[in-house]
């Protein structure tokens, strides 16, 4: 088990280049299954997601590869398959069940296990077999499996109770390759997911509104590989403008786009940060009395559910008072234990957090429950006396790409061990 130790030494001074998005990579990584030739997607960041989600291709009969430009191919030639994903890695990625659109358009039936339970909170699935149960296929759940056949699956018409981002992604992944029209009400409209349409659309796939909240798809009868660059990811994005404003930093970041991360922006600028923006840049100045801010966490384009640990970090060392509402995820406080072992002040009532910001956090032993917590803990780190030491970093690796040599470029002391 892996740790990384952070002291803090001076403000932070420097640029990061934001890498391609992880919430991105994956859905597009399982749109190569819809095609028998050879794609190439680049800005795949390099992590354990990304590998988890190539390793499981691989199980399932597809080509996959990672190359020294830093690029990965993927290809699912026709016959040989493999229709039922390993357990271990299905429950290593829960974004493992994105492949189950795109096996069940090309071949018919797939059977995978249902994933397991998530920390942050539950992530039911039923809102994908509903769609694919309108548009033909038939659905058999047991023994710890879900399994979905079909003929050919048909167009239809699907209303989302939720607007679930894996949801909307699975079936449009799924209704490329439909017969007829299929419209999906009550969309997801992350930027990932038109990112997934953009990479649809260059196999030859016929999408419309993709990024709003109704998207029309018209099925072909088989779809082109294509070559296709990812998104720059937003969470990263403003991670790092968080960790440079907890460290009173004078940041730069490339390789974003601003537009993406409005929300986050938007809250910066009301905590009393001065921003520059450009096409594909971000600037942030320090800014040495910063107030809190109350957040509400909402579906795109509210303020993302994944910078709600982060900010609360940073507002736990604002002047004043904040509070932060989380609607999306019911179990997403799991980073408050450990600030407040650094000396945090946060109390909880369901899903409201009430965080006065202190004068100074406390270095401490602390361990990342999951990905965005972990991310708020070398937040606090940063405006923290003395030395922290985050244990469970494994969860960090998941979501940010070469985290601690980027952290190292802008003045951050942290050794990993």
């Amino acid at each position: 088990m892996s740790q990384y130790i952070i002291s803090p030494e001076g403000n932070l001074f420097g640029t990061v280049s934001i890498s391609g998005s992880k919430n991105a990579a994956l859905p597009i990584l399982a749109a190569g299954l819809l095609s028998e030739g050879e794609s190439v997607f680049s800005h795949i960041p390099e992590l354990s997601d990304t590998a988890c989600m190539g390793e499981l291709l691989l199980c399932m009969g597809a080509n996959y590869a990672r190359h020294m430009d830093g690029t990965v191919t993927v290809s699912f030639p026709s016959g040989g398959r493999r229709k039922t994903a390993p357990l271990e890695l299905v429950n290593k990625l829960r974004a493992s069940f994105l492949i189950m659109g795109p096996l069940l358009a090309r071949c018919g039936r797939v059977r995978l296990p249902l994933p397991g339970g998530c920390q942050i909170g539950a992530r039911p699935i039923d809102l994908h077999l509903k769609g694919f149960s309108v548009m033909g296929a038939k659905i058999r759940q047991g023994h710890g499996y879900v399994e979905a056949s079909c003929d050919r699956l048909k167009g239809g018409s699907i209303y989302l109770d939720f607007p679930s981002v894996g949801a909307t992604e699975n079936l449009i992944l799924a209704a490329t390759l439909a017969q007829g029209e299929t419209i999906i009400e009550n969309a997801a409209a992350e930027p990932e997911i038109a990112d997934l349409a953009a990479c649809l659309s260059k196999m030859g796939a016929e999408i419309e509104g993709a990024g709003s909240d109704t998207v029309h798809i018209y099925g072909k009868e088989s779809l082109n590989p294509c070559h296709h660059a990812i998104i720059p990811d937003r969470i990263e994005t403003g991670t790092f403008l968080a960790l440079a404003a907890a460290g009173h930093g004078d940041v730069t970041l490339k390789n974003v786009c601003p537009a993406h991360s409005k929300p986050v922006l938007a809250k910066l600028e009301e905590m009393g940060f001065l921003l520059e923006v450009g096409e594909d840049m971000i600037h942030i100045s320090p800014c040495e009395r910063f107030r809190s801010v109350d957040i509400k966490t909402l579906p795109h384009p509210g303020f993302p559910t994944d910078m709600q640990s982060q900010f609360m970090a940073l507002m736990s060392v604002a002047e004043g008072t904040g509070i932060v509402v989380e609607t999306v995820f019911e179990n997403r406080f799991m980073q408050v234990p450990e600030l407040l072992r650094m000396g945090a002040k946060i109390k909880i009532d369901g899903r409201t957090a009430v965080v006065d910001g202190s004068k100074r956090l406390s270095g401490a032993k602390v361990t990342a429950t999951d990905l965005r917590a972990g991310a708020a803990l070398v937040i606090a780190s940063l405006a923290a006396q003395g030395e922290t030491v985050i244990d469970n970093i494994e969860h960090l690796e998941r979501g940010y790409e070469h985290f601690p040599e980027k952290l190292r470029s802008i003045g951050v002391n942290i050794e990993k061990r």
